[in-house]
This record gives structure tokens, sequence and C-alpha cells, in this order.
């Protein structure tokens, strides 16, 4: 077996409704579009968590966050006792890379401590566009060939809506620069493993202004949002979430753009404005993983390369009156995009309405490689799916996700919750304030009549605590590896 190279595109907060391929309106996404059209689009991924830490040790180790333990962003660093997937391409030979975030520790105000055995032979750390590193900042080093100091260019996040660099001098510009010099590499016939993990569409909203300027805010569909959202928060107030105080979005609209942290957002804003912003930072991606494309194909290595599409979670951008992330589980957080391609041997021009999760996805590689799976490994491996041996709608009965103690925040109080979705109903439990949700999405696709305290449905409230507890459980870890009877 010819093993294949591996294009992993990780975006950072995209949610899953911004492919205009399958019909959202408001998104532009021609590149992806083609791509999907080249692979399996599955429709129903979801995120282990709605934080990028745990989620990104979930899809780098392939264990839940309960398992894993690693829940938090801004954590001292990483567990040494774990496997990443890069490394397990790397002892096979491979030559492996990163480009971008690895977010598997703290980054604020300092460079990321790596894992001594993260897989990565290059490493081009970029956390996000920003001054924050004198050293160690490969995308302020690249600007500063270019003649560009990033502290001139990138203030503090203060502005909902700014345009702080032309495109050409973007972090999306310099992720491609980076790719195509990794994968165009003279002198080296060894496969290769390459991520690229993208800052956008992450806050701050702020893409070239180029890119914003195709984009009319008047035209963005709006937020799920009903006046019944404001009440339904109250009894969620002492859950961690990065909106403090939730909004009318539409209301809002009136208001201006804000001028606020964007870890704290104000109590008006333009949301047409953000979801433009939003919507051309996704843009400009997309034409990134074109020009990608588009190289392996003129270079003849488009058969010999997967190309994997995915976000880490998601962005609430207005719905239900919220902003960002945090412990909450709407679908704009927990369900992310994700397209999967490999001429001749993926499936094309497939949409899976399968339940598959992010951290299938190291199963899911290693067995397109024919690797060995770590022992560690909790996920299932999605691609008999994607190549067309077992059914294409068909993977997983549930999916999990979860919350612990992930944001910093003088305020905030450690929430706990967690998630469990048949791919109908949902049930979400906030441990830490004895206040639960239950939706029913074939019904109410928006979450927008939350059936927790409803009489009619306690019987089926209870069935699903008793199967998202028992899957919980089951997902728990058992500790160390066993090497004998007693």
């Amino acid at each position: 077996m010819t093993r294949p190279n591996i294009l992993w595109i990780c975006t950072d907060q995209q949610r899953w409704d911004t492919l205009s391929g399958l019909g959202f309106p408001g998104a532009r996404t021609p590149c992806l579009d083609r791509l999907a059209g080249e692979g399996v689009t599955f429709t129903r991924a979801y995120t282990q968590s709605p934080i990028c830490t745990p989620s990104r040790a979930s899809f780098l180790t392939g264990m839940y966050p309960i398992a894993h333990q690693v829940q938090r962003n801004g954590n001292t660093g990483f567990r040494e006792d774990l496997t990443l997937v890069p490394e397990v391409f790397r002892a096979a030979g491979y030559r492996t890379g990163l480009i971008g975030k690895l977010h598997l520790s703290a980054a604020q105000e300092r460079v990321e401590k790596r894992p001594l055995r993260d897989g990565y032979e290059e490493f081009y750390w970029s956390q996000h566009p920003g001054a924050e590193w004198p050293q160690g900042h490969d995308y302020a080093g690249w600007l500063a060939e270019r003649g560009i100091d990033i502290a001139d260019v990138y203030g503090p996040a203060s502005d909902f809506i700014s345009h702080p660099v032309a495109p050409q001098h973007s972090q999306v510009a310099w992720a491609r620069d980076r790719a195509l010099s990794f994968m165009e590499r003279e002198g080296d016939d060894r496969p290769w493993f390459l991520s690229i993990n993208l800052y956008d569409p992450h806050p701050p909203f702020d893409p070239p202004k180029e890119w914003f300027d195709r984009f009319d805010p008047a035209a963005m569909p709006r937020p799920a949002f009903a006046p019944s959202d404001l009440a339904h928060h109250r009894k969620l107030a002492g859950v961690d979430q990065q909106t403090r105080h939730p909004v009318d979005p539409m209301a809002a609209a009136s208001g201006p753009a804000g001028k606020c942290n964007h870890d704290t957002p104000p109590e008006t804003y333009d949301i047409g404005r953000i979801r433009a912003a939003y919507a051309a930072m996704i843009a400009q991606v997309d034409e990134m993983v074109g020009q990608l494309v588009d190289r392996l194909d003129e270079t003849g290595r488009r058969r010999d390369t997967l190309v994997l599409f995915m976000s880490d979670h998601g962005e609430m951008l207005g719905d239900h009156g919220l902003l960002y992330k945090g412990c909450r589980f709407y679908e704009g957080l927990v369900h992310v995009p994700m397209i999967l391609s490999l001429p001749g041997q993926v499936c094309e021009g497939v949409r899976s309405d399968a339940l598959v999760e992010l951290v299938d996805i190291p199963a899911t590689l290693l067995e397109a490689a024919d690797l060995p799976l770590p022992a560690q490994n909790q996920g299932l491996s999605f691609w008999p799916l994607a190549t067309g041996r077992t059914d294409p709608h068909r993977h997983k009965d549930f999916v999990l996700s979860e919350y612990f103690d992930a944001l910093g925040a003088p305020d905030f109080v450690g929430s706990r919750g967690s998630m469990y979705f048949d791919g109908r109903h949902k049930i979400a439990i906030y441990h830490d304030v004895g206040a639960g949700e239950l939706f029913d999405l074939a019904e109410d696709p928006g979450e927008l009549n939350d059936l927790w305290d409803s009489p009619g449905h306690a019987a089926l409230k209870a069935d699903l605590v008793l199967r998202h507890f028992s899957a919980m459980m089951c997902r728990s870890g058992a500790g160390a590896e066993r090497v004998a009877d007693y």
C-alpha cells in the first residue's frame, strides 16, 4: 500500500453552517464546495468540547476529555504519557510539520510549551496574529522579512470590526506560504503529514478590508433567537460563558459595532456586521484551501494526498443572544464542518449525515495510512464509511461533548457541563448548578424550546440522563495499561 500524504487543515471557532455548497445563506466557499464535491462532507460532525484546548487534545489523541483530563485553556503543560497522532506518523517514516497554533497548553504572553513527543519535525508556531511574543512567533518573523513590524499592525484586540493588515500580509497568507514550502520540499521522498491550524475565524472579527467589503451585513442570516432566550439564560446565570449579558441580537443590531476585549462582549453590537466579518474571514480561508489543492493538482500529487478540513469548535454568533463560546452546547458551538477527500479512494460528492466526532479523526487517518492505533484510542474510524465499504449515513448512535473549568477569568466559577446527542434529542446537564436543557432537534432545529421541565417529556429526560451518564462513565478512562493479572 502506498501511504498517502496528509494535509490536515483546522480552523478555529468555525460553525457548521458556513459552507455555501450546503445551501447556507451568507457563506461563500467555492473552494471548499469543490473539495466537498471531490470527497465526503460530514453534515453532522461534533466536537468533544466547545473550547480550544480540550477539543484539540481529543482530536490529537483520540480520547474523550473525561479520559485525557486536559480540560482547560491556559493549562501549565500537556500530559507526556499520551501519544499524539503526528508522532505515530513520524515514527512510521513521515515528514511531519505544524503551521499555526497547537494550543495544548498556555500561550498567553508565552510561547507554548511543546510536548516532548508532539511528533512535529517542523514547527512554525503562531497562536494568533499579535505582538505578544518577542521571540518564537513565526508569523511575526515572516512579517519582519517583509519589512512589517507586527506591533505596528496588531494592537490590543479592542474593535469588533477591524482591518489590521492587507490580505497578502495576513496570517492566512503566511500559512499558505509556509504550507507550499513544506509541500514542495525537494530532496526528500518521504510521505508527509502537515497540520495547518489557522486562527481565523476566531474573534476579534478582523478580516482584511478587501474581503469584508465583499459581504453585505444586511444580507447576513438572522441568528436563532426568541425573546424567551433571555429568561432562559437566567437559570444558567452561574455557568461560565464569554457573553456576560445576553441580549436580543436584532435589537442590538442598531447599536454600535462596539469596543471591547473579545472575551467581554458589549451589551450592544451590530450582528449583521459581525456576521459579515465572520463570513469574510472564512472566505479568505476558503481561497487558501483552493490554492493548496490547486498546487497538488498542478504537481500531480492530488491523488496521493488525503485532505481533511474541519474546525475545533463553533461560535454563537448572536444565536440565543450570545457571542463567542463557553459552557453551552447549542449547535452553533458543538456542530462543526468537516470534509475528507482522497480521489480514487474516498467516495466523491457524498453528503453523509452520520453522527461523527472529532475524536474519531486519529483512528481514521491512521487506518487510511495502514498504521497501528495507540492503545489509548477511544475514537471510531470513519474510513470505511468514507471509502464506501459501510453505510455512508451510519457511524455512531450518539455523540458527546463536555466542558470543565475550561475558561480562565476572575469571576468564572469553573463550570462543569456535558452533552449527549442521539441525532434527534440533545440533553445538556450543567452539573455544578443543578440545571439542564433538553431539545428535540427534529421539531425544534433552532433549539428555542427547552423541554427539560416539560411534564410530558419526563420519561424521555430520565432515559437520556441514564444513557448520558452511562456513556460518560464508559469513556472516563481506566488508568495505566494493564500488564499482568494482578
